[in-house]
């Protein structure tokens, strides 16, 4: 694949993980308080999937460090909300 389309899914991945910022900040403005919504863990892991998709291609061993442990964090957080909505 061309470096064109690396530069484009790394540019979408950075997109998607600052729009996680953008919803917390609503969110939380709208709640009066700090709260985390759903789709800040969904931006989370899609930004993050599609950062450490550019990093391997670009082979950089610190943005894969980097990015990697994300995955586990934000798919865990994910499990967990939908264990609670689940069993409540």
């Amino acid at each position: 694949m061309t470096l064109k389309f690396w530069m484009i899914i790394g540019f979408i991945g950075q997109t998607f993980f600052s729009m996680r910022f953008l919803v917390q900040w609503i969110a939380s403005e709208k709640a009066g308080k700090s709260i985390i919504p759903f789709s800040f863990w969904i931006f989370s892991l899609l930004g993050s999937s599609l950062l450490l998709s550019y990093a391997i291609y670009r082979k950089d061993p610190v943005f894969i460090l980097g990015q990697a442990p994300n995955l586990f964090i934000y798919s865990r957080n994910i499990y967990l909300i939908k264990k609670k909505d689940v069993t409540n």
